[in-house]
């Protein structure tokens, strides 16, 4: 496996270290970060973790009421 960054152009038609013929080409992800991204993410955290809670309670609560009957 090994990296080039590649701009506009096209890729090796082999690899530099093992000599492999066409290798594949995988995108990389770009990220951004500044304080509004971590906040947002920061916040969509919380709102996910929260729901996870109160689904296990609605989960805890439903299975003490069927146990009762």
């Amino acid at each position: 496996m090994f990296e080039v960054l590649v701009r506009n152009a096209s890729l090796p038609e082999t690899c530099p270290a093992c000599g492999a013929a066409d290798p594949e080409r995988i995108h990389s992800l770009f990220k951004v970060d500044s304080s509004g991204t971590r906040q947002g993410a920061l916040a969509a955290g919380r709102k996910h973790n929260k729901k996870q809670q109160l689904d296990k309670m609605v989960a805890d609560r439903e299975e003490i009421e069927h146990h009762r009957h």
